[in-house]
């Protein structure tokens, strides 16, 4: 059936025609874009006509890094999101597990920046819960895990601690393990944990996805391969494939293919994954790498130590040499990388291994990006400006990190960093995304962040680096065009165009007239996926 939407304040994202208020949508496209007077005749009997009584449309969002299987496992776990000490989380996890009979028990989002005694769990903490049972919680940043004694006895660490590369165990005084985990070493009490079955996977894929779309999201980029222990990648390909033959999945993906070492691109490679046969609602995007870990548990890896540790700079999860040789194969065969750089030290071993690719092939019909990108100064903008580098960044970041910022790397790393409008002032390329669960993929939050440059309680007052606050429009913007342009697909959406996907999303209130401290708090209306009514805030 064709759709004519009517009476609307229709922002577009496309500079031919910024703004109309009435599209005529013919199956899954859009035909033409215009006046009420220049639509309505387009109509003939079969014609829907939605009025949209003045409300705001835009293009469906594209959240471009996100893990949308872990957020899927979150749904499940104990959430420690909003405790503000160790006593009250060991009393919410003794609560969860009265009715809970798993094998194991999860919990994640916790963050002791945000506790009372200052202090990250151990051990011991988690034996109060439980020491017949494992335990094991992630951190907010899912960089670093604390499991109990039955955890650690399972995973081997109590009888024999491992030097774990791209990874930390921490010790006490006398060379016990606490508990604490860190980047690659977490994989060892991970692998121990049960692995869901495929039909539970698929559940949660499509219980997720539809959550998504009542926040506008239409697409996503999507980091899954490591996602379920268990499951290597083409397990999670193959889920994927099984979901689109169903006709189950409501939303586009755009994988990010997570690979650790060159022996798993090669059997990616081997597998000719490389030449994908893509589905609209299912594609393999860029080769993702790690480089280092989070700002928060103080794995991001920084050229000189933390500011509030003096003792570390981080975890360089993969060594230059190992990044070099993944990077030029993904390079030479056309393959983009997606390499996830929180810190300058990091982001500085991303451009070494970018500059040798470019160097050694020429080629422009890849498109590299570095996830986060937090930690720049004006040398690594020059080389994001450079080499044509995406930013994959996430505003609602902000919420938290503004208050640890200029704590854990000092006032003077920390007023050069986050930063968004000097990013494209420079005409850098650059989507917003949320790396949910790590953060909400709640758009409405993440545009709220770049415009004010506040936290979701509004402070501090001004924001945090006025100075790198974005307009409205360039936050849109990066959440639809740009996240397009990371996945190849800046023609065929991303703003409402004549012959694109009508992919829509309505917002109940207008976000181009709202004090900037409501954007936070508006509602979704009504999202569109191919011009498909797929949820309606009732």
């Amino acid at each position: 059936m064709n759709k004519i939407f009517v009476n609307g304040n229709i922002v577009t994202m496309d500079s031919n025609q910024p703004k109309v208020e009435a599209i005529y949508i013919e199956d899954d496209i859009i035909k033409n874009i215009g006046s009420n007077k220049e639509i309505l005749p387009l109509k003939d009997d079969s014609t829907e006509i939605i009025d949209l009584e003045g409300k705001t449309m835009l293009p469906g969002f594209n959240d471009s890094h996100m893990h949308l299987i872990d957020y899927g496992l979150s749904l499940s776990k104990c959430s420690l999101v909003d405790v503000s000490s160790v006593e009250e989380l060991i009393n919410k996890v003794i609560f969860f597990t009265k009715d809970n009979c798993s094998d194991w028990i999860l919990a994640e989002g916790f963050n002791q920046d945000k506790f009372k005694d200052k202090r990250l769990p151990n051990r011991y903490d988690l034996d109060k819960i439980s020491t017949d049972k494992p335990i094991f919680i992630t951190r907010t940043c899912l960089h670093l895990g604390v499991a109990n004694s039955k955890a650690l006895q399972l995973a081997g660490i109590l009888d024999n601690t491992l030097e774990v590369k791209g990874g930390k165990i921490d010790l006490d005084n006398n060379g016990i393990p606490t508990g604490i985990v860190k980047e690659n070493a977490m994989k060892l009490i991970t692998e121990k944990i049960p692995t869901p079955s495929k039909s539970e996977i698929k559940n949660l894929i499509v219980k997720s996805a539809n959550i998504l779309l009542s926040k506008g999201i239409t697409s996503i980029q999507t980091d899954d391969f490591n996602s379920v222990n268990g499951l290597d990648y083409k397990d999670i390909i193959k889920i994927y494939e099984e979901l689109i033959n169903e006709n189950k999945l409501p939303i586009k993906i755009y994988e990010q293919c997570r690979i650790t070492t060159i022996d798993n691109l090669n059997d990616f490679i081997n597998n000719n994954f490389n030449n994908y046969n893509s589905n609209e609602f299912f594609n393999l995007g860029p080769i993702k790498l790690f480089t280092d870990g989070s700002l928060g548990s103080r794995t991001a890896n920084l050229r000189e130590p933390y500011n509030d540790d003096n003792s570390t700079k981080g975890i360089s999860i993969c060594d230059q040499n190992e990044l070099d040789e993944i990077v030029m194969k993904s390079h030479n065969i056309g393959l983009s990388v997606a390499i996830h750089a929180i810190g300058d030290k990091a982001m500085d071993k991303v451009f070494n291994s970018i500059k040798k690719a470019y160097a050694r092939n020429p080629r422009r019909d890849v498109r590299h990006g570095i996830v986060h990108a937090q930690i720049t100064d004006e040398k690594l903008i020059n080389e994001f400006k450079l080499y044509d580098v995406i930013a994959y960044v996430q505003p609602i970041f902000l919420n938290y990190d503004v208050h640890i910022v200029d704590d854990r790397i000092g006032k003077n790393r920390a007023k050069t960093s986050y930063a968004y409008k000097t990013m494209m002032a420079n005409n850098i390329k650059i989507s917003f995304g949320s790396d949910s669960p790590v953060e909400s993929f709640d758009v409405m939050k993440g545009i709220y962040s770049a415009v004010t440059r506040c936290d979701l309680q509004g402070n501090p007052k001004g924001g945090w680096l006025p100075k790198e606050k974005i307009s409205i429009e360039d936050s849109i913007y990066n959440y639809t065009m740009g996240g397009s342009y990371c996945s190849f697909e800046e023609d065929i959406k991303g703003s409402i165009s004549k012959n694109k996907k009508a992919d829509l999303v309505v917002l109940e209130e207008n976000i181009f007239h709202i004090d900037k401290s409501k954007i936070k708090d508006i509602n979704i209306s009504m999202t569109f996926v191919n011009g498909i009514l797929k949820y309606k805030n009732n």
